[in-house]
């Protein structure tokens, strides 16, 4: 474990693969943290891959302010990061709550990205009122995992229809990302509904086509809200690709890795900055 301090606040990070690599920045989803990532980690060897504990997950840190976990502090946040790391650009892969980081990040700082993958991630809520019947959703979700914990919150966020698909998955593999989940802060997620819920953040889709790096938009074909978005997401995107994987729901990386993993490296390595070396 690393903890690196930006803007007020330490960050965990975990770093793998080459030093000298094509950087790879890696963002998990709402409850997770860096360990996330693991099981795809050796698709990665070939590049510089960081992984970090957004705000109010894993051993980051969870301040008590809400309004810090915003999308806008997320990216400020990040571009430190990068900084710190001494990294120019980096290939930059978020699913779900890091996909929707990951596209502010790539409409607001396109000039650190060299790549940008987004796995089951939305532009946000278009509708200002149903925006804030999400908001007031979240705000009311936030306040319930103070009130009753993070254990009895997990068992009801787990049973959510979005993550029915899982039950294919294995007890031991089940029982992991259970683990993950309620070894978070119960002020951290809770304020990470509240400062970075989709009822948040901005609707970002009029912004799409400012992208201007390679772009692969990926979702399970059993989630069929996302598998309609992403190729409504790429349409805006100026040369963006989408895939929908079959046999995955909402977590394609953890539901189907190896389809998953073979189409997210053919696409780095098609888009890598260093190919005219290799």
């Amino acid at each position: 474990m690393t903890r690196i301090a930006v803007n007020g606040i330490s960050l965990n990070v975990e770093t793998s693969g080459r030093g000298d690599g094509p950087a790879l920045l890696l963002l998990h989803g709402f409850t997770r943290d860096t360990r996330a990532w693991e099981p795809l980690l050796a698709c990665f060897e070939d590049y510089r891959t960081v992984r970090v504990d957004l705000i109010g997950h894993g051993n980051s840190d969870s301040p008590p302010d809400a309004s810090r976990y915003s999308m806008e502090h997320a990216v400020d946040d990040l571009t430190a990061l990068l900084h710190h790391l001494d990294i120019d650009r980096t290939a930059l892969l978020g699913y779900s709550l890091g996909g929707r980081v990951a596209l502010h990040f790539a409409v607001e700082a396109p000039h650190l990205l060299w790549a940008l993958i987004i796995e089951s991630a939305s532009p946000g809520i278009e509708d200002d009122m149903e925006r804030d019947a999400r908001y007031a959703s979240d705000a009311q979700l936030a306040a319930s995992i103070e009130t009753d914990g993070i254990d009895s919150f997990t068992d009801r966020w787990q049973a959510q229809p979005l993550f029915a698909s899982q039950r294919q998955l294995s007890p031991e593999v089940l029982a992991e990302q259970r683990r993950q989940r309620v070894d978070n802060s119960t002020l951290g997620l809770a304020n990470s509904l509240r400062g970075m819920g989709a009822g948040a953040q901005r609707w970002l889709m009029p912004e799409l086509p400012l992208i201007s790096v390679p772009t692969l938009f990926t979702a399970g074909a059993l989630d069929q809200r996302y598998a309609a978005l992403a190729p409504i997401m790429a349409a805006a995107v100026p040369g963006a690709q989408h895939h929908v994987i079959e046999g995955a729901g909402h977590t394609v990386h953890l539901e189907q890795p190896e389809p998953y993993a073979a189409i997210v490296t053919e696409f780095l390595a098609g888009h890598r900055p260093d190919n005219q070396e290799r």
